[in-house]
């Protein structure tokens, strides 16, 4: 069961190797997926964001990080099953489009459009204002670039986006791992300026693990962070249209999400928190940062810098090939402007891409603008916007699997764990999150923006299903 308007381009004929039933080309290869992967679970919720949680939680951080992976880890088997099931780019609103109703599928394709840009902009401001570091031009003129260049890019191929992101990815992947190697050295061998205070009692012995100013209550308001550090680990469903093995690699990627999570998050804070005490952490600092400085590299700041300016881009060109793609399955499902349908011959969508990059370029005017104002209210809401694809997925693998276990549909060569008992749990960690949300002020902002959104879509899909009420888009599927 494919796309509305797929089946009708290609009247079921089974696609070329080469070519997907979408139209797209299948470039993406194993090592390509593979960091992929690895990169949509290192942000600058870690390099930066990290640091607000430590001076919030302490230690106890480290908990919050392990059992939200742990969720997340639960999120993309059930994401596995239903690719296993149905490898489809746009993957998200197909499934709900399929196993909720075609209101879900067109409320999870806009919501999650608006995430990759929303989140485009805030990355595009990031990555210019990392670039101060260097050199003193204003920030605007270093966001149109950075827009302009990745918007080339995503259009030339799929295959250089994926260079793009395996490059963007190891850059990350290599500075946690340096980071992680320098405090094994220093905690075992004692070199540097932390070599004669680092230790791991610094977990446990400066106001104990949970050592936040309330205790177990403050680790708890910290998941609204941690979660937002995964935001797009998710990415690796939209690539299955373009992928060249999708049912060989795709369960591959899922099943590293557990020791990426072990490595990159829980076991660079233990490293950090081992060589510097909790305690000289500051909101808005990085970790990263203040333990190269703790250290007596001063050199580290300047790396840190470059690395998330990568992490930054590397959000941006995400949400460049993402926006196109989800556009494109709403138009070819009827409930988008049919100009998104275009590719070039390369394989990529021109007109979805092209109009996302242009509301991106909106980041370029704030920058303009305002170049010193935080953003903290959008990146409320973008964390909002992507957990919604989080509870979709969630949804539909319980709801796939009850019919597959009836025997209405066949069964997933890739099964999640716990049938859908894992998943029900899932939903309710993501339901106690957004509580903890709406208990800070901060982010309660996003709560008030989220039925504004809904509303919009909700007026949006009737005028729409009014103006062609036999559509086979707006039919519930059976």
């Amino acid at each position: 069961m494919t796309s509305v308007q797929v089946d009708k381009q290609h009247d079921g004929n089974e696609a070329e190797d080469s070519t997907s039933g979408e139209g797209y080309h299948r470039a993406l290869g194993a090592r390509q997926i593979q960091m992929i992967a690895i990169g949509g679970a290192i942000g600058t919720g870690l390099f930066l964001g990290a640091g607000k949680g430590i001076s919030i939680a302490g230690p106890s951080l480290i908990l919050a990080y392990a059992v939200a992976g742990l969720v997340i880890f639960f999120i993309m088997r059930a994401l596995g099953e239903l690719l296993m099931y149905r490898p489809v780019s746009g993957s998200f609103s197909e499934y709900a489009r399929e196993f909720i109703g075609p209101f879900a599928g067109f409320a999870t394709g806009w919501t999650y459009w608006l995430f990759w840009v929303v989140t485009g902009i805030t990355e595009v401001t990031a990555a210019a204002t990392y670039m101060t570091y260097w050199w003193d031009i204003p920030q605007w003129i270093s966001a149109l670039v950075f827009t302009v260049i990745l918007y080339g890019a995503n259009l030339i191929s799929v295959k250089l986006f994926g260079e793009l992101e395996f490059w963007f990815s190891m850059v990350k992947v290599t500075a946690i791992v340096g980071m992680i190697l320098i405090c094994a050295g220093i905690l075992t061998l004692g070199f540097s300026d932390a070599g004669d205070t680092a230790s791991v009692t610094h977990l446990w012995d400066l106001g104990g693990f949970f050592a936040g100013e309330n205790g177990i209550g403050s680790t708890l308001m910290t998941l609204q962070m941690v979660m937002f550090a995964f935001l797009a680990v998710e990415l690796v469903g939209v690539t299955a249209g373009e992928s060249k093995d999708p049912k060989t690699v795709l369960p591959k990627a899922i099943n590293t999400v557990p020791w990426r999570i072990a490595v990159f998050y829980v076991g660079a804070l233990i490293m950090i928190l081992s060589v510097v005490p909790w305690t000289e952490f500051q909101p808005g600092v990085s970790p990263f940062v203040a333990a190269f400085e703790k250290m007596g590299l001063g050199v580290g700041a300047a790396i840190v810098n470059f690395v998330v300016l990568t992490a930054a881009l590397s959000s941006c060109n995400s949400g460049m090939y993402s926006t196109g793609r989800m556009l494109r399955d709403l138009a070819l499902n009827g409930q988008g402007p049919k100009a998104f349908t275009k590719l070039t011959k390369s394989g990529t969508p021109l007109v979805g891409t092209t109009v996302s990059a242009a509301l991106m370029m909106v980041g370029v005017w704030i920058n303009y603008q305002w170049p010193g104002e935080a953003f903290n209210y959008v990146v409320s809401f973008a964390t909002i916007s992507g957990m919604w694809a989080w509870i979709v997925i969630l949804i539909c693998q319980i709801r796939y699997r009850l019919k597959a276990d009836r025997g209405e549909l066949p069964q997933s060569p890739f099964k999640a764990p716990g049938g859908i008992w894992l998943s029900v749990f899932s939903l309710a960690f993501i339901a106690m999150v957004i509580v903890t949300m709406a208990m800070d002020e901060g982010n309660r902002v996003a709560l008030y923006g989220a039925p504004v959104w809904g509303l919009i879509l909700a007026v949006s899909y009737l005028v729409l299903k009014a103006r062609n009420p036999e559509g086979a888009a707006f039919a519930k599927r059976s």
